[in-house]
This record gives structure tokens, sequence and C-alpha cells, in this order.
């Protein structure tokens, strides 16, 4: 989909987003629709030269947030129509922008696979956006371009089936990031071995399709240690021995979202240039069954030493985070990690899926990155709730004959917490961040504000973190 910011356009129908009280464009018409400007009315009139369509903003002022979701409706309302145009006319530089990012973020659509186009599918091809000053609207839009870039990125990722997106299939695609200035390093099943990963290599080892381990970097410009992205990137998950219901398995290809937006959110800095370094860490495994499945009962030795006994091959995405965040805690030195991953139910449960879980170690340094990762996703419209780890979880973790068990077994298991309270074993002194992102990676149902399907969560929130917290060298 090509945009571009103009002051004149040829589109037969524009958009144009109004508070209470503004005048529209013909309001003689605007009058006989019934159109007043209240939040979320959305009213159409036609002309002689084009269609109109009226999008009620509310009572001013607006921030960012509404005029992404103004530039959103207008997409999903026009999206049948090749070229459209938005109005955004006597509003400041960023509302323009704003509004673009919201039109690009809903007008995505995955048609890859398709053999033949679909008459009731989107197939908007071009967005003008009308504005005073197309060269500063232009020069503002490069860097939030670059993390509408990146989320657009994880959710092709996310999108891909399973059989085409295996571990391996996934780490050739990451290989089109160096072309963007981030360094790509895959570490083989072999390679994992040497260095000790076998959780990881435990939750990939029944699969014809080995696990790896990717390692991106960019190095940005600032002497500095690097912040870390740790990512789930499980690209198909039948539950192992532990096998899921057959209902809704088919949407387990979905479960590498973490490691997904893990990669966008490094193309988006590679993008925009950003001066700080930093790295993303993903792990990629299918956990399938087979001769050479791990089984509850089985005790794995982490990378970082410590002995799991394993409860439950369904709650695989914690081991493999296991391995890869003390991986990452040792070989990389990293200031600071944040992991992402669709870990457990019970955060959808908890939250309904509109936000993410957060969770942080109680120690100081761990409270201000966990402040500034909240702040960063309430700036960009990807929320997050902190949910406590809590004293007692490590004790329910205790196992009989092993370090730590990998579940509790009581019957009534606040998962997520113990998932938490599980990580935060292998991160060692690194100030640390986890974001449980399950539920808020996909979208149900398409609705005027998100596009149906994956939702790229946690890309523009990484990237908003790294720019208001790592890219002032003197903080």
């Amino acid at each position: 989909m090509k945009l571009r910011f103009v002051r004149r356009s040829t589109a037969g129908v524009r958009a144009v987003p109004l508070a209470v009280g503004a005048v529209p464009p013909k309001p003689e018409l605007a009058v006989v629709a019934g159109f007043t400007g209240r939040r979320g009315q959305v009213s159409e009139v036609v002309t002689r030269k084009r269609r109109l369509l009226l999008l009620g903003m509310g009572e001013a002022p607006h921030g960012n947030a509404d005029w992404e979701a103004a530039g959103a409706v207008a997409v999903a309302r026009l999206q049948t129509l090749e070229h459209i145009a938005i109005d955004a006319r006597e509003r400041t530089v960023d509302a323009a922008v704003a509004l673009a990012a919201g039109a690009c973020l809903r007008g995505w659509r995955f048609d890859r696979l398709r053999t033949r186009p679909d008459p009731d599918r989107a197939r908007l091809a071009a967005i003008d956006v009308l504005t005073d000053d197309p060269v500063a609207a232009t020069a503002a839009w490069a860097a939030v371009h670059a993390a509408v870039r990146g989320a657009l990125f994880a959710r092709d990722l996310v999108a891909e089936p399973g059989n085409i997106l295996t571990p391996q299939g996934f780490a050739a695609r990451l290989a089109r990031l160096e072309t963007a200035g981030v360094s790509v390093e895959i570490l083989d099943a072999a390679q994992l071995q040497r260095e000790g990963l076998r959780a990881l290599l435990a939750v990939g080892g029944a699969s014809v399709n080995p696990p790896c381990l990717a390692v991106l970097r960019w190095r940005g410009t600032i002497d500095a240690p690097p912040v870390a992205f740790v990512g789930k990137g499980i690209t198909f998950d039948t539950g192992g021995v532990s096998i899921k219901p057959a209902a809704g398995m088919w949407q387990m290809h979905g479960d590498m979202a973490g490691a997904a937006a893990c990669a966008g959110a490094m193309l988006a800095l590679a993008l925009r240039r950003s001066p700080a370094p930093a790295v993303a860490v993903l792990a990629l495994a299918e956990n399938m069954l087979g001769a050479s499945s791990y089984r509850p009962g089985d005790v794995l030795r982490t990378y970082e030493g410590t002995t799991v006994e394993i409860t439950d091959t369904d709650a695989e995405g914690r081991l493999a985070l296991a391995d890869a965040l003390a991986w990452t805690a040792a070989n990389l030195r990293p200031q600071a990690m944040v992991d992402l991953a669709t870990l457990t139910g019970a955060v959808i449960v908890a939250l309904g899926g509109v936000m993410a879980g957060l969770f942080a170690k109680d120690a100081a340094l761990d409270g201000v990155l966990a402040a500034h990762v909240a702040a960063a996703g309430a700036a960009v419209g990807e929320p997050v709730w902190r949910l406590p780890i809590g004293d007692s979880m490590p004790d329910a973790l205790l196992s009989d004959i092993a370090d730590v068990r990998q579940c509790s077994l009581a019957p009534q298991v606040p998962d997520a917490m113990h998932a938490a309270a599980f990580l935060r074993r292998f991160v060692g002194d690194t100030p640390w961040v986890h974001l449980d992102i399950a539920g808020a990676e996909i979208r149900e149902e398409a609705t005027d504000r998100h596009a149906l399907g994956p939702t790229g969560f946690g890309v523009r929130l990484l990237d908003r973190l790294m720019a208001q917290r790592f890219e002032d060298p003197h903080r």
C-alpha cells in the first residue's frame, strides 16, 4: 500500500476527522446526515465532486491515539476502494503522521498465499494524507513509519502457517533484516548442543525441523552494553506428550509472536538508525510428538545449570526462554533484558487479552525498567498491566528430585505468576521485565480500529522504550 503526504489529491473519496463544534465541508449535508462530531460517529455525505466520510473525534483536544484511531476507521470503512484521501489540513504535523500510522496498521492484510483475488476483501492500494506541509510531514513520518514497518513485519511472520515458517523458515526470513543493517547469527542444533542449551533442544527434539537460536544485533552509535529483547519462537505447538485439544490447535502456528515482535523491533531500530545498541535473541523450535519427545517426569539440565523436573510438556515456552535468557545474560552482558512470549492462558483470564501482563523482580533497577516499559506501551497503544510474582511462587515450584519444577502441581495454579517466578531464576542480576502477551498478539475479529489477525503487539512498545529510555547516552 502506497502512502504519501500531499496538499491535493485526485481520490474520489475523502475522510475528514472533525471534532464537536467544527464546521464540516458541506455543512448543510452534514446536518441532513445528523453528523455532530461526537466520538466514534461516522457519517457519509455525497457531493457533486466526491464522497466525504465524516469521522467524529469528540471534544478537543486530541492525542496521537485519537488520530491513529481516526486513520484506522477511515481505512476500515473505505478499504474496498483502491485510492482514498484522509484530510489532515489545518492539523499539526504530528496529527497527520498519526492518521497515517493508524491507516497503515488497519490496512494490513496477508494475501501472500492466495492464488486469486477475493472481490469481497480489501483492495486499498493508495492513501493520500492531505496536509498543509507535506515536506515536514514526510520527514516526521520516517521515524514513525519505521515502527509501523516493524509491526507489519511481525504480523506477516505470525500469520505464516507452521508448515512454511518452521524454525529454519523463520531464520531465513530474519536474514532479510541484514539489508537494513541488522546482523543475523543462527546457532543451529549442533551449536546448541555444544553450548549446552539443553532445555531448548528438548522442546524441539521431536521435530524433523530442529530448533535454533537466532541472534540479531543492531550496534547503534552509543558506547554502552546493548538492551536485549528475548523472544519465545515456538513455530508450532502441539503441546507435545501433554497434547493440546484439537479445538483451536490450528492457531498454534502463532506461538512465536514474542519472537516476531522482537524481530520487528530490531527492524524498526535499524530503519530509523537508532543510536542505542540492541540485540534480540529468539528461541525457535517446534513442540511436536515423536520417539524423541521429552516427557512429563523427565529432568532437564538447563544452560545455566539448574535441573528442571518436567510436569507439563505444553509449558514449553518457559523452558525455551530459560535457556535463551541465561545464554543472553552470560554471553551478551546486556544492560537490561525484556522478554516477550505468548506464555500462559492464565494471563488471558486475568487481563482479557486487551493488554499484556508485565512481571519484574522487586529490585530498584527492575522497577525503573518496568515503569519505562509501561510508559512506552501506554504511549503507543500497547498497554501492559503489572502483575506480582509473589514471594510464595518459588516455593511452589520446588521439586522432590530436581532443583525446580517447571510448573506447580497445585490444583489452583496462578500459572502466569509461576511462569514469571520460573523465568526469574535465569536472568541473574540483569534488570529484567517479562511480558506475557498471550491474547494481546491476535484479534479474533476485525473492528474499525483493528485488523483481523496478528497485531504485532510489542514492536512499537520496544521501539518507544528504546527512544525514551536508552537513546540518551547521558542518562
